[in-house]
Parts: structure tokens; sequence; C-alpha cells
């Protein structure tokens, strides 16, 4: 008999069962599709050696007007500049004391200080700079209490804990006074829901009042800590989720850190999410207050703006472009982008535009889908001028009109998602790929852990375990710039804190060789069954010609086959191929067969093409 071609059609079937996807794909990990053919992705190596404190939500890539390039981090602890291979702390502080720590507290043999400093409205996992201490405290130096530390406990508003640089030699309290600088406060690592105690970071709310409007049985949903970030022009202005807007000059360079990351006057102090919008130049609040500067009043379906090409002016009056608007359809503003002449905004439930329209109104606004709500704060992206995101169970899109897209993994991304965390999904760009990714946390993880690509040009999907919790796309950079947060990191950080905790981030430069940050990068891709001769007999496999592209290295092929559709699968292999692979012979038997494409060395790469398998005959026996 002839050759017979191993045809399988691109991308990843997931829908079906793994004999209904006959001639697909119906699993892979670390691979892609293009020009309808799998291939190995490209790899990844670390910007720098340095990790960044805690987990990082928000990434922002752009040129200042002399061509340097920065790129700016936010994580639940931390807000990060980077350019030329250097970092610096930028966090925004909320306060700044001289004398405003007045004792210090010691236990004998301990090195954990009691710091004194009333109304500090400090939270477990805060940072506080201390500086002037006036003198040593049971045995511990002033040099040993000045720094940066995070602090560990909070009894009460007016006392807090930390690890001092030495233990203390006796026990008692001290009135030694010094400065405290606090930075804005922390929140979570990851989202999480619960009903009570040990749902979230202590002292986020206040005794005996309603966590977010939830009460009873309905529990408490405690989102991660997020950062809006955009360009005000070659500056940077940042949003906390549910905090004020703040604003870095990047002419003070990296080694101003703090002193030039500034609170915005006159801005809103409770929002949940910031943009800038086109050409007209105006910085959106979404989520905001309804009174600016009384947070009390933050409206989760309310939006503000400042006037045209300021950062400080958001009264409407007779003479300048501020204003507000309240969308109806939904519970709360989750996100919003920027697209081809407008903003578009989502809800929970809802899909608007935004237009910038001039005089007298500014914008104006046009709901244009509903049951189409982004599921959090990161779940959108735009793309040329369409938007894609992720709703609570499904994927869609708009490109003048809103379009539920037809995935092939659906069921495997939603029946494994944690439900409890889709508020963490990241949704990024790869535009040199053609690609919209969904990193997400599976349903047994808190954290990130999988993926789900959208290949736009070929209208494919695949998935994947890349864990990324953000994402630049190319273009300022040449590569993609993408972070990974792990909880137990205790790497050294950028510069030094004392008493600080596990969980940090490395930064990735993605698309750059092949390899897991000089690892290996394990890869496969699998098929569904497919009948050997329509599955009526059985028929023998006595070797295949196998066809990559691009390889380097060694691929590893495996032929799996059944008896039937149910049967138990049996492999075979894996069978050694390499760039002077002609045939590789078999001894296999069975009704279906499927194949598994996979390598595991450092440098290795490919590209498949089209198998074919050298098959006869072999009987109807043994069923």
């Amino acid at each position: 008999m002839p050759l017979t071609k191993l045809q399988i059609a691109p991308g990843i079937d997931k829908q079906n069962t793994e004999y209904g996807a006959e001639g697909k794909w119906v699993d892979c990990d670390n691979v892609r599709f293009r020009y309808g053919l799998p291939e190995k992705i490209g790899g990844w190596t670390k910007v720098t050696s340095d990790a960044l404190v805690g987990a990082t939500r928000a990434i922002l890539t752009y040129s200042a007007l002399n061509g340097v390039k920065y790129a700016i981090y936010g994580t639940n602890k931390k807000l990060y500049a980077y350019s030329e291979n250097n970092y610096a702390d930028i966090t925004p502080t909320r306060s700044t004391g001289t004398g405003n720590i007045t004792q210090f507290g010691t236990t004998n043999t301990s090195s954990t200080v009691t710091v004194t400093d009333s109304n500090h409205g400090a939270l477990i996992g805060d940072f506080v700079t201390i500086a002037s201490v006036g003198g040593a405290v049971n045995g511990i130096s002033a040099a040993n209490l000045q720094g940066e530390f995070e602090i560990l406990t909070v009894p009460d508003a007016n006392t807090y804990t930390i690890e001092a640089k030495a233990a203390a030699t006796s026990t008692g309290n001290a009135s030694v006074t010094a400065n405290a600088t606090y930075q804005v406060n922390t929140g979570a690592a990851v989202s999480l829901f619960g009903y009570g105690w040990g749902a979230g970071t202590w002292s986020t709310f206040t005794w005996d009042t309603s966590r977010e409007g939830l009460t009873g049985a309905e529990g408490v949903l405690l989102q991660s800590a997020k950062w809006a970030l955009d360009n005000w022009g070659e500056d940077v202005l940042s949003l906390q989720f549910d905090g004020g807007l703040f604003y870095w000059d990047t002419s003070s360079g990296l080694s101003s850190n703090l002193a030039s990351t500034t609170n915005v006057s006159n801005a809103p102090t409770k929002s949940r999410f910031m943009l800038v919008s086109g050409d007209d130049r105006h910085v959106i609040c979404f989520g905001t207050e309804t009174t600016i500067g009384t947070s009390s009043t933050q409206d989760n379906m309310f939006l503000r703006w400042s006037s045209q090409e300021t950062t400080n002016d958001w009264t409407p009056t007779a003479t300048n472009t501020a204003g507000s608007f309240r969308l109806t359809d939904g519970n709360q503003i989750n996100t919003a982008v920027r697209s081809r002449g407008a903003v578009m905004v989502w809800t929970d439930t809802a899909l608007y535009q935004m237009q910038f329209i001039g005089a007298p109104l500014t914008f104006g606004f046009k709901q244009i889908g509903s049951n189409c709500g982004a599921v959090g704060i990161n779940a959108a992206v735009d793309v040329s001028g369409t938007s894609f995101w992720m709703s609570d169970d499904s994927f869609f899109m708009f490109d003048g009109s809103v379009k539920k897209i037809p995935c092939s993994v659906q069921d495997h991304v939603f029946d494994n998602i944690n439900p409890n965390a889709k508020q963490d999904v990241f949704c990024a760009a790869n535009s040199d790929f053609n690609e919209v990714m969904w990193f997400y946390p599976s349903a047994n993880s808190t954290q990130i852990d999988k993926m789900v690509a959208y290949n736009y040009a070929e209208n494919l999907w695949y998935v994947g375990t890349l864990s990324r919790s953000s994402w630049a796309d190319s273009g300022v950079y040449d590569n993609p710039y993408a972070a990974e947060f792990d909880a137990t990191d205790t790497t050294a950080t950028i510069s030094t804190i004392t008493g600080l905790k596990a969980g940090r981030t490395f930064v990735y430069l993605h698309e750059t060789g092949s390899n897991d940050d000089g690892a290996a990068m394990l890869n496969h891709i699998e098929s569904g069954d497919i009948d050997i001769a329509d599955g009526d007999n059985f028929m023998s496999i006595s070797r295949f010609i196998p066809d990559f592209k691009n390889q380097v290295g060694t691929v590893d092929v495996t032929l799996k086959t059944r008896p039937y559709p149910s049967g138990t699968q049996t492999s075979h292999g894996s069978f050694d191929v390499d760039t002077s692979t002609t045939k590789v012979d078999t001894r296999i038997r069975g009704r279906q067969v499927a194949v598994r494409v996979s390598s595991d060395a450092v440098d290795d790469n490919w590209r498949y093409g089209t198998m074919r398998l050298d098959i006869k005959p072999d009987g109807m026996r043994g069923g």
C-alpha cells in the first residue's frame, strides 16, 4: 500500500472526545500554530537577576523624548521603574512625619520591635522607612533601627511591629523619637473568597462593618492589589485599585525614587481603574467618587474625567471640559481600554463605547453589548482597533459589533478556572504572532498557572501552562516583557528591606531563543485518535516518515493506538527523530492511532509538517 499522510487540522479541540476529535489536535503545552502548523513557542530569559517584591499585575512600556526606554511595574506591594538594566522603587508615599515615632518596645534576645506612632494607618505587609532615630534602644543601635522595614503585625491603630537588624539585650519600652515615612498601603497578592476570619489581610476592614456590601452567607470577595498605569506625555500616571492617582516625572530619573511620585492634586481619592483617553487627552477615573475627595461616595458604576490637557482640574465649570457620567447596566465597572477613536468600557455585565464629542458634553456614551461583561480589570486588550476580552463563561471580540468567539477549548478553560480568582485573569497581546492570550488560575490554584491563546489571524485556539501575571506586548521594546510571580521566593531585592516576607516577581524577555531561562523548555502536542482505514480492520504500521521544519536537536515522536474508541490506549515509543532521520521502523497494530510530538532538551526547536505512515491490513482478529 502507498504511504498514508497523517493529516491533522490546525488548532486544539477539547470540546470533543478524543475519537470525536479525529483529525485534530487535542492537547499541547508551549506550542503555537503558525501557517496552520504547530511549532514550539519562543523562549524567554530574565531581563535582569533582580526580583520585584510582590506579584506584578501591571506593566507599562514607553519611550521618553530623549529615546530612553522605560518599563513601569505595579505589584501588590510596590511600584517600580526600569530602564537601561536598572530598577528603581518609585512607590508613592502616603505620609511623612518628623518625630512621629515616639517609642520603641523590645523583648530580650528578640529582634521584633514594637513601634509607637499614633494613628499610623499601616496594615500588615506595608512598608515604613525609619530615619533619625534619637538613640539606642535596649541594646539595639540607632543604625539598626533605621532603613526600610516591612511591617509584621499591627496590634492597634497606634502600634505596629518590625524586625530590627539586631536583637535587643533587654526588655522594655524606650521613649526614643524617630521619623517615619509610610508607603501607600499594600494589598493581597492573590484574590480570594471567604466567610469571615482569615479572609484577607488583617485590618483590611473595620470591625463590625459589611465587607464590600456582602453579608452573611454571601461571603467576602477580596481582590488582589492591582495598578492601572498610563502615560501623561512621557511621564506616568498610576492608580491603585480603590485608591488615589499618582504622578511620576520621568525626567527625575531612576535615582530620585519615591520623592518624584506624588499625589495628583484635586483628583478623586478612590477609584477602581484609570486611563488617559486618546488624542483629546482627558484622564478618566472609573468606579470613582461622586464627591471628589470623599472616599465614602465611591460608586462602582460612576466615572469622571479631568479637564482636557490637565491632571488636576476635575470640577466641571463652564470654561473647562471636566465631567462625569454613570453607567446603568451592571454592578461595577471592571475595566477599559483605548480603541480606534473611542474608549471601550466594560462593566461586569455590559460593554459601552465612550467617544469624545466636544462641548458641552465632552463625551458621548453608547451601550453596544449586554451579557458580555469583562471578568476583571486585566481581562481585555485592544489590538489595532479590535477589542478582545474574557467574560464569566465566554470569549468575545468587538470589531464594529460584539461577537462571541467560537472556542474549541471553552469547557477546558471555564470548567477548570478558579471562580474566586477570576479577577486576576490577565489578557495580553502577542501581536508579532497574531495572538491574544489569557493567563488564569486553574480550579485548584490561587495563582495564575494556565494560559489559553487565540490566534485571531488563523482563527485557532491553543492552551498551555505558561504562568504570567502580567505582560507587555512588543513595540517599545523589540520583544514582549512578562512577569511571573512566585509566592515562595525569598530572593534578595532591588533595595534592602528588613523583615521582608516571601513573594517575588521575575521579569522575562519573551520570544528569544528556545529555552526556559537557559533551561530546557518542555513542550508537546498530541492528536486525537485517527482511524486507520476507517477503523474496520486492524492495521499494522511498519514505519513512519517524519516531516519537520526548522528542527534543532532531537524531537520525540510517540504513536498511540487503540482497538476501539473506548479501549485502552497503548503507547509506542518515543522514537527519537533528528535532522538526519529519514524513516523510523515500527511494529504497531491497532484500529486507531494518535501521534504525540515533544522535546525536552536545551536548544531544541521544531515545526511539525505532515507525517506519513506505512500501513498494511492486519485482519479483524483481536476484536
